[in-house]
């Protein structure tokens, strides 16, 4: 993957008075019709709702770029989102568990400044530790497995052997059957505490950093700490629309 090098991202947002919306877990394409169609308003509202976009992860249920391929599927989102950034809206986004192989064509077609793990950016002025939460406070087995599975290099050399048609389908089926076993309500339960814990603790122990920022539970999430710090989670946008605004002042958890 080349580096976004002239790829305007979050840092470039120019002033501190900017709105920041933050938005995760859409899992487009596993989805009703209907959570895609509200996706896609959100975007077109986006420009009067804020200044610049974050995705932290699974805004799709799978995505893998080869080399000359991208998912057909997504073809209405990723319209969208270059619609966005022909109007000057930085994007920023920061690859989930189900969509972290993305590159080439999310950077340098589209002009986003895309991260397949955790990034660290400028949000409205304030400094950000951005992770959509996979693999650090996970609670269930399969979740740590697919967290290992989608960072593994083996795992990328064998997707790009097989034929997009067949890569799709296995990724496809493999999701359904891992999202099957992670609707255990004791499970989110325990993972919303661990990844709120997760927060402070990274909060505390870094004085730099102003925001933590994770996704993956589907749980929203929002913990002010002392010296204007807080823990963010927006929730899943397939919740009922969910995202967060973030001003140089104020953290607040919305609904579309």
């Amino acid at each position: 993957m080349r580096a976004s090098a002239g790829i305007p991202s979050l840092g470039a947002v120019p002033s501190p008075a900017s709105r920041v919306l933050v938005v995760a877990d859409a899992h487009l394409g596993q989805v009703p019709p209907a959570v895609a169609t509200a996706f896609h308003r959100f975007l077109d509202a986006v420009p009067d709702l804020g200044d610049a976009l974050v995705i932290n992860g699974d805004l799709f249920d799978f995505w893998f770029e080869y080399g000359s391929v991208i998912p057909r599927r997504h073809f209405g989102t990723v319209a969208k989102l270059h619609t966005l950034r022909s109007r000057g809206i930085p994007i920023t986004f920061v690859g989930g568990n189900h969509d972290r192989w993305g590159g080439d064509f999310l950077i340098h077609d589209l002009g986003i400044a895309f991260y397949p793990g955790e990034a660290e950016v400028d949000l409205a002025g304030r400094r950000a530790f951005v992770a959509h939460g996979d693999g650090l406070t996970e609670q269930h087995w399969s979740a740590q497995l697919m967290h290992r599975v989608t960072r593994h290099p083996a795992t990328i050399r064998v997707f790009r052997m097989l034929h997009p048609d067949l890569g799709f389908w296995v990724a496809h089926k493999l999701s359904r059957r891992l999202a099957d076993n992670t609707r255990d309500k004791a499970v989110l339960d325990r993972a919303e505490r661990a990844q709120a814990q997760y927060a402070e603790q990274l909060l505390g122990r870094r004085p730099d950093l102003e925001l933590a920022i994770l996704a993956h539970t589907h749980r929203p999430a929002l913990i002010q700490l002392p010296n204007r710090r807080a823990y963010l989670n927006p929730g899943a946008f397939l919740d009922g629309g969910r995202y967060a605004v973030v001003t140089r002042d104020s953290v607040e958890l919305k609904q579309f």
